[in-house]
């Protein structure tokens, strides 16, 4: 038996993980892949989460990630404008931060079982059996769930958001094109928008989000690409002259931005599990490092101070996390809609041509540095 299991070892749960197993928590990751893998992500990194890296020893120096600090926002109808982002970020590949921290965290004494995905969960008297698809099966008195934007758990605990069927599908992969430093740049299309940043290398992550009417209309990627993709004259540029450095593109089904509760059957969510910013405010990789700050004292302290139970650890970590993240998923979902509509993104790039209205709506999908 453990004393924590993590239900999926993306960056929430690995670096809680990393956290529980310094404080010398008995920690077990369950995840359905074996690093490293890519997956489907913007893969920026805002830099309010960087002293906070450094000071932890986990930021990934020896991959030289890029630093951005500028935005670029174009429109189908060839509008431009530029934003300087004060606070900026850093690039770095799923691939090699995920299997970085996985690393740290075996280092840290913490426990896998990979190419494992967990199918369901059964709570009594304050322990956690969790159920594998392989069957077998693991005990803890703290289940974390940190399975991702979609999965077989959700489906499982028969969470609200997966009763409705969402209409967006994203697709990813790397490619190589002579770039700006220091640029990360956004592209709408029809029903959708493009996100391009470079990552280690000097590799360019290409990672898009489409209303699935617009797959479906096409037939396949590469048609999306030359029907609907290509329609902004940028992006159309892009696609073009760029060398893919995948066999072919990541894809995942049904992402769904809304609401989702953060404790469900007392597992603990985090990440996009917890609640999915959208993409578009390139801040999802940031919340899900912060809220495993937020969480891992919290469940350290459940085990070293008997006064603080359970239910007083399940209300401060929802608290802490809807007074750090709702605001910010509010505002991503607003200005998702106005991404997705034609008129309304060419009168969004034209807005933010206005440096205070560009500076206001960046911080109201950012938080302070941590």
């Amino acid at each position: 038996m453990y004393q924590v299991i993590i239900i999926g070892g993306g960056l929430g749960g690995l670096l809680t993980a990393i956290l529980l197993g310094r404080a010398g928590i008995s920690t077990l990751v369950i995840e359905k892949k074996i690093y490293p893998f890519h997956k489907v992500c913007g893969e920026y990194i805002s830099n309010e989460v960087t002293p906070y890296l450094h000071s932890i020893g986990l930021f990934p120096l020896e991959f030289s990630p890029p630093q951005i600090n500028r935005l670029q926002i174009t429109s189908n109808g060839g509008k431009i404008s530029e934003i300087a982002l004060p606070m900026g970020g850093f690039g770095i590949s799923r691939f090699q931060l995920d299997h970085f921290w996985y690393l740290k965290a075996l280092e840290s004494g913490v426990k896998f079982q990979l190419d494992t995905s967990a199918s369901s969960i059964r709570y009594k008297n304050g322990l956690t059996r969790v159920l594998t698809k392989q069957g077998t099966s693991f005990e803890a008195q703290v289940v974390i769930g940190a399975f991702g934007k979609r999965s077989l758990m959700d489906k499982h605990l028969k969470r609200s958001f997966m009763r409705d069927k969402s209409g967006y599908v994203g697709i990813k992969y790397h490619i190589k094109h002579p770039w700006e430093p220091g640029l990360i740049a956004l592209h709408s299309f029809d029903h959708g928008y493009c996100g391009i940043s470079m990552v280690e290398e000097e590799k360019l992550n290409l990672c898009y989000l489409s209303n699935r009417s617009n797959l479906r209309m096409h037939g396949d990627i590469d048609s999306l690409e030359k029907n609907v993709l290509s329609q902004n004259p940028f992006l159309a540029s892009i696609l073009a002259s760029s060398e893919r450095l995948f066999t072919k593109p990541l894809v995942i089904n049904e992402i769904s931005f809304a609401p989702k509760k953060v404790i469900e059957n007392h597992i603990l969510m985090i990440g996009d599990a917890a609640g999915m910013i959208t993409p578009l405010c390139g801040n999802g990789m940031a919340m899900a490092i912060h809220s495993a700050k937020i969480l891992a004292p919290r469940v350290t302290r459940f085990f070293q101070q008997k006064s603080y139970v359970r239910v007083q650890m399940e209300d401060d970590y929802k608290m802490e996390w809807d007074r750090k993240f709702s605001r910010r998923l509010l505002a991503g979902r607003y200005l998702q809609s106005l991404f997705h509509h034609k008129l309304a993104a060419e009168v969004l790039v034209q807005v933010t041509r206005i440096p205070y209205l560009a500076q206001w709506m960046v911080r109201q999908t950012h938080g302070e540095e941590l």
